[in-house]
């Protein structure tokens, strides 16, 4: 008996710290990115690995307030950022991704990737560099993230914006070897596959598409949420077309204006935009739930 209360105690206290509190309402801030500092609870920072010393090349890592307590390792989040975009605000800088921080409420350790330009010697703030470069980069420092910083392995999301969100698949499941390293995946704007893109990776469409299917298919069974402003449903359809079992998926439309009022506002310049998680709405509520659903499953499984 005194066994199973330790258990249920423990699990308590980890589905405790992992949990995103549906019911906050206030507004979320962004933690700016800091240049010079070193990875610390409550602080994001900005970080160039030794390899790349001397260039512009950088990732970001937020850890949170509650990082680091006695044994407690922490979901964690990695994202792709969107283009170089200003029509909708998109700095297509690592140091401006913001959908990370919104998912989690600030929770979870928080990691930004770059797409390392074709010159090796910056981020690239349109589409993906060198893409063998940009995949590399995830392989190698990916893992070391996760064990350098407690990140719980077993809770490992995927997460883009716009080109970011086409990056969760076109980088994220770009082989098996970095596939293998995301427990669940989220996406916002736009997806891998759906609409032809006049580039050398996007087009001819059909092309393109059988490309995006084997990636996809390397998704299997894990947990996908794929969130759309608009009620536009061309993501969904073209999903349901591909032939592959969509159970684990689940699709999110959100009504920014809704969340924001009518652009441009304080918040951003147009609907297109990855900030309306920090602001309060049924739409947040929803997708801090799926959440809580994945994170809480791996622990009650491991348990």
């Amino acid at each position: 008996m005194k066994k199973f209360l330790l258990v249920i105690l423990i699990l308590s206290t980890d589905l405790h710290a992992m949990t995103l509190d549906v019911n906050f309402a206030k507004l979320l801030q962004v933690p700016k990115a800091v240049i010079g500092d070193k990875p610390s609870a409550g602080k994001r920072v900005v970080v160039t690995p030794e390899e790349y010393r001397g260039t512009e090349v950088y990732h970001t890592i937020y850890l949170p307030d509650n990082w680091q307590r006695a044994g407690e390792k922490l979901p964690i989040i990695f994202e792709y950022t969107g283009n170089y975009y200003p029509k909708s605000g998109s700095s297509g800088e690592v140091k401006d991704a913001a959908l990370g921080y919104g998912l989690s409420a600030g929770k979870f350790i928080w990691v930004s990737l770059p797409y390392i330009d074709k010159n090796h010697r910056q981020n690239a703030l349109n589409w993906w560099g060198d893409i063998e470069a940009t995949v590399s980069y995830a392989k190698h420092h990916v893992p070391k993230i996760i064990e350098q910083f407690n990140g719980d392995p077993d809770n490992v999301f995927l997460c883009g914006f716009s080109r970011g969100a086409i990056g969760v698949n076109f980088v994220g499941l770009h082989d098996d070897e970095i596939s293998s390293y995301w427990s669940g995946f989220i996406t916002h704007d736009h997806f891998d596959g759906v609409r032809l893109w006049e580039k050398p990776w996007g087009a001819p469409l059909t092309k393109y598409r059988k490309e995006a299917l084997q990636r996809l298919k390397r998704v299997g069974t894990r947990p996908y949420l794929v969130s759309q402003n608009g009620p536009n449903k061309e993501t969904e359809n073209y999903l349901r077309q591909t032939g592959i079992s969509l159970n684990n998926f689940t699709f999110s439309y959100i009504n920014t204006p809704q969340i924001l009022g009518p652009f441009p506002n304080q918040y951003a310049k147009s609907a297109h935009t990855d900030v309306w998680l920090n602001v309060a709405s049924p739409y947040r509520v929803r997708t801090w739930n799926w959440i809580n659903q994945r994170v809480k499953a791996t622990v009650l499984k491991l348990n």
